[in-house]
């Protein structure tokens, strides 16, 4: 019988300390000079010496020193100890028998806190008693104490939460914590020993005399010698330079292939829990996979081990560390490998999960497949999306960021690979495969290759069909028959186009105008943006496809510049460039507003949308492109309405009319410096008519070097500056001229008499121009009486101001009489609105007789100015 649960015993054993072995020094002497007295009295000294714990502790090697024998002298009531312990002059314990004084101990302080509602000491005191339970149950079962404990425990904090309810005083702070940190403690340890504290509560005597049962039955296992525990750990050494894994209590981990599904299902158990070492995790993956030796094992590790991997990368901020993310991408194509070698193994996401870890699924009578559950289009695609946000968090400027941009290339060939399984498993229409899986990695290839010159798309082509077997060919794509990278985008998008829907299919139209605009074939690109109608249903989609389709938009405006459309590409450009938010419209920055208040999560978004910096398209060359178009636009419209008051006046381009402006308010301007004085300075020489010194300016731009076929674009912007500049000359200074030869307009801009002919026809057919063209002569003659003076404008334009001022006072008198018809009536009478004085009332106002009567002594008559005039008349 264990004297652990003697009567006698139990208010000695309230004394041991937390940490220390031997029992105190303090209670020894007390002891010795009281002489053994009844228990009666010893149990009701030792009560009042318990509160003094923490300093007894202290004694406690002191007392190692000194014999114990008068510790077990009780009395009467432990009659059994005192034959055995009073010949003994000396009595050392047991491991076993401190760990449970330690115990004990600890389960009377807790009490003794709970008396006192002091919760937050009692959370303290049950952190230890779960760390002394942990270390007893490593080597045995777990302490019937401790249950009985986690029991009583439970009940007092339920006891307490109620008295909570109905008490109207609050419990202070920490002592509310340290109760809802018990609660939380309680409902974790019941789920992990839940059937001992069902059969505590059932019957607890029961429980606990089990309890001694068991201590009896237990036979001590013959202990090994160090140098044998030594041998045997020699001999279970593994390959990894002779270390080995050991988990709690001391065990190595044994991998072998019986136990693979067993550690499998460990693993994915703890996956996603608090203080789980994730890395040790994939260490023994990786040794599990080592020594798996079937398709099935390999397969189930492999799917697991990448989720692993993929978990490390879980927070928005990091991104997935370099040498996992390579690891995971050769492990998925280690899986397409083994899944291509044996075709009866399918991974599905629609498949059962098989729960029998001791023996793996086999091939049934007639079934054809073993059926693994998994997504391995998700695994792609977060393959995928660890790219690019380890791109989005590399200096672009670095050596770094053009290593980590080599990986693409292995990327390519895993999205392809995974295009190859998937039409592999579509020809099965027993397989059920979701149409959306094929759509979706379909997807993932293309947006890798819709940015990219063809040259470099046919490279990616030609090295993921290497490592591809001869006997695999896909349906999508065949080997032989995608000759080029057009071909390819042709092929992928129209099968987007009949498979798909929505989203899908608006990015793969998006992707294939962008492509198409990219290698200068505008028509083509500007027909299917017009066909498309995505222009008025693109507020519908998503931030990501919206992003794509101002993508899109600049690339079909640069498309138009580089073929010398300058009013088409100024009309696509307007959109995004005069907005003055590129950066955020292209996913390419996050642009800091003023006064603009952005919650942290919009701006964790933001950081999460931006695109690689190799799919940027370079905002000063697209600033450039805009200003050089609006320049081009602007400035004979600007002649034009400054010669003739009379036309219309309208405006093109507001951000280049604010910058113009600007410009000419300098009072010095020096020598241009950036992209947007050098467009400025010749927008000026060039309204001044020199031509020559705006083409200078315009090619001394810089930013021409990154456009291909550069010299072309140059000569394309002369021809066009020369055709503008001959244009705002006639705005300007044809009210000068009675006939102006062909000739002559030949000369001064140097171009072909047909062309100054053709934009003079042009002008005169628009009735930009008044003026005539004699063929014969080759003379233009100007029409006089038609262009007005300086007088007759400046007339017109006064004229201008008055009606614009006649039509405010109208519209500002409408308000304050509410649109009555009879504002002007002084006419006095009952609900008539007048002047101050109406109807048989004297005073200031005198009588009314009527709208026009003759003004009365002494009152004040309303002429409403010009305006009263007018309505009087």
């Amino acid at each position: 019988m264990s004297r652990f649960f003697r009567t006698g015993d139990d208010s000695s054993s309230e004394s041991s300390s937390d940490e220390e072995e031997l029992y105190s020094d303090e209670e020894e002497e007390e002891k010795e000079e009281k002489d053994v007295k009844d228990s009666d009295e010893e149990e009701s000294e030792e009560d009042e010496d318990d509160e003094d714990d923490s300093d007894e502790a202290s004694s406690d090697e002191e007392g190692a020193k000194k014999t114990g024998a008068s510790r077990f002298l009780r009395g009467e009531d432990s009659s059994d100890s005192e034959d055995s312990d009073e010949d003994q002059p000396k009595t050392v314990k047991s491991a076993k028998d401190k760990r449970f004084a330690e115990l004990e101990a600890t389960i009377d302080t807790m009490v003794k806190k709970q008396k006192i509602s002091d919760w937050g000491a009692v959370s303290n005191e049950f952190d230890k008693l779960i760390r002394q339970a942990v270390k007893m149950t490593e080597r045995s079962q777990v302490p019937k104490l401790y249950i009985k404990a986690i029991v009583e425990l439970e009940d007092a904090m339920n006891e307490t939460i109620s008295k909570q309810k109905v008490t109207p005083k609050k419990m202070n702070a920490i002592s509310a914590r340290g109760l809802n940190a018990v609660k939380q403690k309680i409902k974790k340890l019941k789920q992990d020993h839940q059937a001992e504290v069902t059969r505590y509560r059932e019957d607890p005597l029961d429980f606990l005399a089990s309890d001694e049962e068991e201590e009896e039955i237990v036979v001590p296992k013959p202990k090994k010698t160090k140098a044998e525990a030594y041998t045997a750990q020699v001999e279970q050494q593994q390959d990894d330079d002779g270390f080995e894994t050991v988990i709690k209590g001391g065990r190595t981990l044994q991998f072998t292939p019986e136990s693979i599904f067993k550690h499998l299902r460990t693993i994915l158990e703890s996956r996603g829990k608090k203080n789980t070492d994730r890395l040790e995790q994939i260490r023994i993956m990786e040794k599990l996979h080592a020594v798996a030796n079937t398709p099935y094992q390999t397969i189930r590790v492999l799917l697991t081990l990448v989720s692993a991997r993929f978990d490390l990368g879980t927070g928005t901020s990091t991104s997935m560390p370099l040498e996992q993310w390579k690891a995971a991408e050769k492990e998925l194509s280690t899986l397409f490998e083994v899944l291509e070698k044996n075709p009866d193994h399918i991974v599905i996401e629609n498949a059962e999960e098989w729960e029998d870890d001791e023996k793996p699924p086999t091939l049934q009578p007639g079934e054809k497949y073993i059926k693994i559950p998994g997504s391995v289009v998700s695994y792609v695609e977060r393959l995928d999306d660890e790219l690019t946000r380890s791109l989005q968090h590399i200096d672009p400027h670095t050596s770094e960021y053009i290593e980590r941009l080599t990986d693409e290339g292995a990327l390519y060939n895993v999205i392809f690979r995974g295009l190859l399984y998937y039409e592999v498993l579509g020809k099965d229409s027993s397989l059920e495969i979701p149409q959306d899986s094929l759509n979706r990695i379909v997807m993932r290839r293309l947006e890798h290759v819709y940015f990219k010159p063809a040259q470099v798309v046919k490279i990616l082509e030609e090295n993921a069909w290497k490592p591809v077997p001869t006997s695999v060919e896909s349906v999508i794509t065949p080997r032989d028959s995608i000759s080029d990278a057009t071909q390819l985008l042709n092929v992928l998008c129209n099968y987007l186009f009949i498979h798909s829907e929505g989203i899908i299919r608006a990015r793969a139209i998006l992707c294939q105008i962008y492509f198409l605009a990219l290698h200068d074939e505008y028509y083509k690109a500007r027909d299917m943006m017009l066909m498309s109608h995505l222009q008025e249903t693109i507020n519908s989609f998503d931030v990501q496809t919206q992003i794509l389709y101002n993508r899109t938009l600049v690339q079909v405006g640069l498309c138009a510049f580089r073929k010398g459309l300058v009013y088409d590409a100024q009309n696509t450009l307007q959109e995004i460039c005069g907005s003055g938010r590129q950066k955020e419209l292209l996913a390419q920055g996050v642009m800091i507003q003023r006064y603009a208040q952005v919650s942290p999560e919009q701006e964790r978004l933001e950081k999460q949308r931006q695109l690689p910096f190799h799919m940027h398209i370079n905002l000063e060359l697209l600033e450039c492109v805009y200003l050089t178009c609006s320049m081009l636009l602007e400035i004979p419209l600007l002649a034009q309405t400054g010669s003739s008051p009379d036309v219309k006046k309208r405006v093109i381009s507001k951000t280049y009319r604010r910058m113009l402006e600007y410009h000419e308010r300098q009072i010095f301007t020096g020598p241009p410096e950036n992209t947007r004085d050098h467009v400025m300075q010749a927008s000026r020489a060039l309204a001044a008519g020199e031509w020559k010194k705006a083409i200078n300016f315009v090619h001394s731009i810089k930013i021409w070097d990154l456009m291909p076929n550069m010299d072309e674009i140059k000569s394309m912007l002369s021809k066009q500056i020369q055709e503008e500049g001959l244009r705002t000359y006639l705005f300007t200074y044809a009210p000068f001229y009675d006939t102006l030869a062909v000739s002559t307009l030949s000369t001064m801009f140097e171009l072909e008499d047909r062309k100054v002919a053709s934009i003079v026809s042009k002008m005169i057919s628009h009735e930009e121009l008044a003026a005539a063209l004699d063929q014969v002569t080759s003379t233009v003659i100007f029409r006089k009486g038609v262009e007005l003076s300086r007088l007759q404008s400046l007339a017109l334009t006064l004229s201008d101001k008055a009606a614009g001022l006649i039509e405010t006072n109208e519209r500002t008198l409408e308000q304050r009489t509410q649109g009555t018809a009879n504002a002007f009536d002084r006419r006095g009478g009952q609900n008539q609105r007048g002047g101050r004085g109406g109807g048989p009332k004297t005073g200031r106002g005198g009588a009314r007789t009527g709208g026009t009567g003759q003004r009365q002594a002494g009152g004040t008559q309303f002429t409403g100015g010009a305006l009263g005039g007018a309505v009087r008349g």
